[in-house]
């Protein structure tokens, strides 16, 4: 198993603080391994990462709300998840692994949805080794219209243009995570770009304005991702939702601290109504927090 670099241990307080009730639109949280085993072939773990750690860093941000999205590390087994659930309160949400409609029971599915579980992320990155048969993939997506849960994509290295085929047609939310992963030195060509623009013109799709850090070319302040995020705010800004993807799994550089990510978001938004929306009332929609 590769060693990735582990998050910032210190996040500082960011120049100004988010909206009340903001919403971290996705973290992951993982565990001690005499705990949560490591599922075989998992691409990565970070026993640090505990849930206590991400509470610090969402105190420290100022962050009161989160959706705590499973790991490819444990797979179907989400007892990391429902234990953060457990210890995190009313104010964090669950995204599920894929992997669970092929592994688990309805009886487990009905536990995740009572702990408050409410999406399921699938990935299509062979390399991650979670990834359903397209039978599965569509018996998952029968099971989460019936508990009227959201998909979750997760897009591949090269963003999501060799997948969407899979998902364009579905009828239910779908979240895009990581902006689609275009590539910025493309401006308005990219194709990925292009993709979720067009996703974003049917009405049941979101993207997530997330990893803009990794997306960069030109590293920080990662100026050139600004346009990217600004063009999906402009063509759908009640669907765009913020996340810091802490702890930064994978990460080959040493990952910024999380202040960073968060005043990159301010930058993304044109004025204080728009940054509310994306931080505070789009997520409270698509995930179900009641919003003010």
């Amino acid at each position: 198993m590769p060693t990735y670099l582990p998050f910032n241990p210190d996040p500082r307080r960011p120049s100004k603080p988010p909206p009340p009730q903001t919403v971290d639109s996705q973290l992951h949280v993982l565990g001690p391994l005499e705990k949560y085993p490591v599922r075989p072939g998992a691409a990565y773990q970070m026993p640090s990462a505990t849930w206590d750690a991400a509470r610090r860093m969402h105190r420290a941000l100022g962050i009161e709300r989160g959706i705590i999205v499973q790991t490819t590390t444990y797979g179907a087994d989400h007892a990391v998840v429902l234990d953060a659930l457990a210890a995190m309160g009313t104010n964090y949400r669950g995204c599920a692994n894929a992997l669970v409609f092929a592994e688990a029971s309805d009886a487990y599915l009905a536990k995740l949805h009572d702990a408050g579980v409410r999406g399921a992320r699938f990935s299509f990155r062979q390399e991650l080794g979670a990834v359903l048969s397209d039978r599965d993939f569509a018996r998952a997506i029968a099971r989460i219209r019936e508990l009227g849960w959201y998909v979750k994509i997760q897009p591949e290295k090269d963003g999501i243009r060799s997948s969407v085929e899979k998902y364009q047609s579905l009828d239910v939310p779908v979240l895009i995570d990581h902006m689609a992963r275009p590539d910025p030195a493309r401006g308005n060509e990219d194709p990925n770009l292009k993709i979720m623009l067009e996703l974003l013109t049917k009405g049941n799709f979101w993207v997530m304005l997330s990893l803009g850090e990794k997306t960069s070319k030109a590293g920080p302040p990662w100026n050139d991702v600004v346009p990217v995020a600004r063009a999906y705010i402009e063509a759908a800004p009640d669907r765009c939702v913020w996340a810091s993807d802490w702890p930064h799994p994978v990460s080959v550089v040493e990952p910024p601290n999380d202040a960073d990510l968060l005043e990159l978001m301010y930058r993304y938004a044109p004025n204080q109504a728009t940054l509310e929306k994306i931080l505070v009332h789009n997520p409270a929609k698509l995930f179900g927090f009641e919003s003010d």
